[in-house]
């Protein structure tokens, strides 16, 4: 769980604290008056849950994780604590590996992944501030020098914007990019530009440009809120290595070649769009159908994250095609994956109804089990 700072608009107006740290991956939640907004308390990942919908009188509640990063917690500290570094090295033996950065709109999703907004290829964010991604390619690119094997990277960048698959390291107009399945690939794109690269400065680069390409858009709650989900993915695949080995017969050892097998991992951050009520947002015209497209795919997922976190003697079929952004993830979610999950809240008691439900459907993926 990663919480973020008040932010000063929300410190002038008055906004109280209700997001509070206990240690050992505790976190509590405590609002001392009723709800301003009124009604139950809605989140679209967590509606299948059971405590979904919270009323104003049961405002308070303790979860446990397996690590809770406060609004003093730097940038590091969540890349070491989050167990982001063992999921480098585990991709890099072979794993499919995963990051998510979920959570209402303006909560810090992209900050945690990314770093500040506020950067280029000429301008890069200071080295404190920056996200698991930038932080996890160093690692990356540290790991394969010092095991002294050769690993073949590339990149591919995409978002999901209006249930539509587009490139973010395509140069040209943004174009529709079909979905498909096999029985060998599962859920594919078709056309998808995957890019070598070697070095830190190269995998930067097409993450800031592809960035940049994203769509977003400011409303009331957020000034650069995303308009899409967004999956970078890494693909790592170490080249076979021949060692030399020995064959012994009854009157001679004679030196044998053999190569080592070749292994394919993969490490996808995944940055979904925030959820939003649009009552709240302000939104109205295009604002309002992304808003609506955004809803219905993080519910889509929510529903698939129930129906997996079941016992898998009591799972029924997983809907993975309502939505694109399932398709995707279907992997991920419920396959031979590693994943790891990080919810990004707010304090504030304005935002007190995402918060909650941010944290149960938190709760809720934590029983999700895969297979590696």
């Amino acid at each position: 769980i990663r919480v973020r700072p008040l932010t000063c608009t929300e410190t002038r107006r008055g906004d109280r604290q209700v997001v509070h740290s206990l240690g050992d991956g505790t976190i509590h939640v405590s609002a001392t008056s009723p709800l301003g907004f009124g009604g139950g308390l809605w989140h679209p990942l967590s509606c299948h849950h059971p405590c979904a919908q919270v009323s104003a009188a049961k405002h308070d509640a303790t979860f446990g994780f397996s690590a809770v990063f406060d609004a003093g917690t730097s940038q590091e500290a969540v890349f070491e604590g989050s167990g982001m570094r063992q999921l480098v090295e585990m991709a890099i033996d072979g794993f499919s590996c995963t990051v998510f950065a979920f959570g209402q709109t303006g909560s810090g999703k992209t900050y945690t992944l990314m770093g500040p907004l506020a950067q280029t290829e000429t301008q890069p964010a200071a080295p404190g501030l920056l996200g698991l991604m930038q932080r996890s390619f160093t690692c990356l690119l540290e790991q394969s020098q010092s095991r002294g094997s050769g690993l073949a990277l590339s990149a591919s960048y995409l978002e999901v914007y209006n249930e539509q698959v587009r490139d973010l390291l395509s140069t040209g107009p943004p174009c529709a990019l079909p979905l498909r399945w096999s029985k060998t690939r599962g859920f594919y794109v078709e056309n998808q530009l995957s890019v070598d690269f070697e070095s830190l400065e190269a995998i930067t680069d097409l993450l800031l440009q592809g960035s940049q390409r994203r769509r977003t858009s400011a409303h009331a709650l957020n000034s650069h809120s995303s308009r899409s989900h967004a999956l970078l993915t890494i693909h790592i695949r170490s080249q076979a290595v021949s060692t030399w080995g020995q064959s012994i017969t009854p009157t001679t050892r004679v030196p044998q070649p053999s190569a080592c097998p070749s292994k394919q991992g993969t490490l996808c951050f995944v940055d979904l769009a925030g959820s939003e009520r649009v009552k709240e947002t302000g939104s109205s015209g295009e604002l309002s159908v992304e808003a609506n497209n955004i809803n219905r795919s993080l519910l889509a997922l929510g529903h698939c994250i129930s129906l997996l976190a079941k016992p898998r003697g009591k799972r029924t079929h997983i809907p993975y095609r309502d939505s694109k952004l399932t398709r995707l993830l279907a992997r991920s979610l419920g396959g031979s994956g590693v994943t790891l999950m990080v919810a990004c809240i707010s304090p504030s008691s304005r935002c007190l109804s995402e918060t909650l439900s941010t944290l149960n459907y938190a709760s809720q993926a934590r029983r999700v089990t895969t297979r590696p």
